[in-house]
């Protein structure tokens, strides 16, 4: 498996930043750096690994607060989430001041991502599909090679995301999760956006709140 991933926890959301990384190439990536800036280059720096881009799952502060001085001490491009999260984006100085933050400046990502798009790691291959509900503008990431998911806040074990925000919307994330998610496959690892991770089968039998009664084979 050309693939490998380490989750850190930061900020006092502990909020799974994901660094993955292609061991083939030792190219790598950032998934979601919400802060804690030293934690997350010491991972970078513990592995010998060279970052080129970093990947954002959707707009919300606890997910995107370390995004530009991280952008800005590796020299790397910002990809996603979603355009429909501008306004997130835009709206991170009112977010930081609402939790109590340090103050974030606003900031665009050098591109948005698209349903359908692939995004290269190394010669890892990350399908996009974009998962509104939690945000409009949430996106997750999947490699079907190695049946690994990010899935940002869409989808937790033992919960879903939170819909009660500006623009969310749960029957928009309930197809998310049942359209999008449950066809890659019951085997499917997925990282989620905060605590541990789980297989979309096993959240298809146990989960309270999407789960279908699926028997797992």
């Amino acid at each position: 498996m050309s693939l490998k991933y380490q989750i850190v926890p930061v900020t006092s959301f502990q909020q799974n930043c994901s660094v993955v990384w292609c061991d083939e190439t030792n190219q790598a990536a950032v998934i979601d750096p919400g802060g804690d800036i030293n934690k997350i280059v010491a991972v970078i720096n513990e592995n010998e690994l060279q970052v080129t881009k970093i990947i954002l799952t959707h707009g919300h502060m606890d997910h995107v607060g370390g995004t530009p001085e991280l952008a800005a001490a590796l020299n790397v491009p910002i990809v996603g989430p979603h355009k429909d999260d501008v306004f997130w984006l835009q709206a991170l100085p009112a977010q930081a001041n609402m939790f109590g933050f340090p103050h974030l400046e606003p900031f665009d990502p050098s591109e948005w991502l698209e349903e359908g798009q692939v995004v290269e790691v190394g010669n890892v291959k990350f399908d996009v599909l974009h998962t509104p509900g939690h945000t409009p503008g949430h996106v997750i990431l999947f490699s079907e090679a190695d049946k690994l998911a990010f899935v940002g806040d869409v989808l937790f074990q033992g919960g879903i995301g939170r819909t009660d925000f500006p623009k969310g919307n749960h029957q928009d994330l309930m197809d998310s999760i049942k359209l999008k998610l449950w066809p890659l496959g019951n085997d499917v690892t997925f990282v989620p956006g905060h605590g541990p991770i789980s297989t979309f089968g096993k959240e298809r039998v146990s989960n309270p709140f999407v789960a279908d009664e699926m028997p797992l084979y």
